[in-house]
C-alpha cells in the first residue's frame, strides 16, 4: 500500500513539475498522453541531429537503391527518407535519413507547422483556446481539411505570423543552415498572394530531417511544453485518411497510437508517422517525400522496407523488437 501511494505521488509530482501554463484543461485522452510523455522525460534529452547515424543511413540507402526506380529518384533528389528508431530501456534513439536536408514540395504535410503555430500562439496568449480551435485542428490534421487550415492561419494572424513561429530559432523548423525545412507560404486550395520560402521558392515545403525533429520533440514533451505536446499528439492520432504508410501500419498497430500527417498534390506525395506500442512507448518515426507519378505506391512499399530495416538493426542495448499490438 505504501509503495502504491509513493508511486502515485511520484507520477503526480513529475506531471506538476512539467508545469501547466495558462491553466490548461486537458481531456482524458490528452492526460493519458501527458502521463506517457512524463515517463519519457525522465530520460535525458539529446537533440535529434546529434543522434544521426551515418552508418545506418548508408546501410538504408544501399537497401533502398536495390530498387532501380527508387535509386534514380534518390540520386536526383526526388525522394527523401527519414527514420528515428526509439530504444526500449537504456540507450538513445538513432536518426537515419537519406537526403535528410533536401527540401521538397510536400503538399499538405507542412500543416503540422500550422498545428505548432496554433498552440504556440495559444501558449503565448495571442489566441484563445476554444473547442472551435480544437475541432479545426482535428479537421486539419486527421482529414487534411483545407478550409479548416486556412481558418486557423487567419486566427493566428496570417501567413507571416505562421512563418514567424516556424523560423523561431528555439525550434528552427525552417533553417537555411539545414536546407530550409517546413514552410507555409500560401493558403491551401485558394488563389491568394504567395510568400514562398527564399531558398527554392516553395510555398508548402519540408525536409525529412525537420519533420523527424517535429515528431521527436513532441515525443519528448519538448515542443512548447509537455502539456501542449500532449494536446498536439492527441490531434495527430487516429488518422482519418487510410492511404500511403497508414494503409500498411493500421493492419499491425492500434490506430490510436499512430500519429500521422500526409500530403498529396499532383506528382508530389508525402507521408509522416510516429508509431507507439501498446504500452504507450514510442517505437519509430518514419517520413517519406517523393516526387513521382507513382508516389502513392512507392510510399506504401517504402514503409514495409523501413519496418524490416528497423527489425534487422536492433542492437543489444535495448532496441525494440516490433511487436505490433
Amino acid at each position: 500500500m505504501v509503495r502504491i501511494i509513493v508511486l502515485v505521488c511520484v507520477v503526480f509530482s513529475m506531471i506538476f513539475s512539467m508545469g501547466v501554463s495558462h491553466n490548461i484543461s486537458l481531456t482524458h485522452s490528452e492526460n493519458e498522453r501527458l502521463i506517457a510523455l512524463s515517463n519519457l522525460q525522465a530520460k535525458s534529452f539529446v537533440p535529434l541531429r546529434q543522434l544521426h547515424s551515418k552508418t545506418l543511413s548508408g546501410e538504408l540507402k544501399l537497401e533502398l537503391e536495390k530498387n532501380a526506380q527508387w535509386k534514380k529518384l534518390i540520386n536526383s533528389n526526388k525522394m527523401a527518407v527519414g527514420l528515428v528508431i526509439f530504444p526500449m530501456g537504456l540507450g538513445s534513439p538513432q536518426a537515419v535519413w537519406i537526403n535528410g536536408n533536401v527540401m521538397m514540395y510536400a503538399a499538405s504535410l507542412p500543416k503540422i507547422a500550422v498545428l505548432f503555430a496554433t498552440y504556440q500562439a495559444i501558449e503565448n496568449g495571442d489566441l484563445e483556446e476554444t473547442p472551435e480551435i480544437t475541432e479545426l485542428a482535428n479537421e486539419m490534421i486527421r482529414y487534411s481539411n483545407n478550409e479548416a487550415t486556412n481558418t486557423l492561419i487567419n486566427k493566428i494572424g496570417g501567413l507571416k505570423n505562421v512563418q514567424k513561429y516556424i523560423k523561431n530559432p528555439e525550434y528552427g523548423f525552417y533553417d537555411p543552415k539545414y536546407g530550409g525545412g517546413l514552410w507555409i507560404g500560401k493558403y491551401f486550395n485558394k488563389d491568394t498572394k504567395r510568400y514562398p520560402e527564399p531558398m527554392k521558392g516553395y510555398t508548402h515545403s519540408a525536409t525529412v530531417a525537420q519533420v523527424c525533429r517535429f515528431y521527436y520533440l513532441i515525443a519528448q514533451g519538448k515542443l512548447i511544453n509537455a502539456d501542449r505536446s500532449a494536446q498536439m499528439l492527441d490531434i495527430l492520432s487516429n488518422p482519418g485518411l487510410h492511404h500511403k504508410f497508414v494503409n500498411y501500419l493500421e493492419k499491425k498497430y492500434f490506430v490510436g497510437n499512430i500519429f500521422r500527417k500526409s500530403g498529396t498534390w499532383k506528382i508530389w506525395h508525402a507521408d509522416s508517422v510516429m508509431v507507439w506500442d501498446k504500452n504507450n512507448q514510442p517505437l519509430f518515426i518514419a517520413v517519406g517525400l517523393v516526387e513521382s507519378p507513382n508516389g502513392e505506391a512507392i510510399l506504401r512499399d517504402l514503409i514495409v522496407v523501413m519496418e524490416a530495416f528497423i527489425n534487422r538493426n536492433r542492437v543489444p542495448n535495448g532496441y525494440f523488437v516490433l511487436n505490433g499490438r
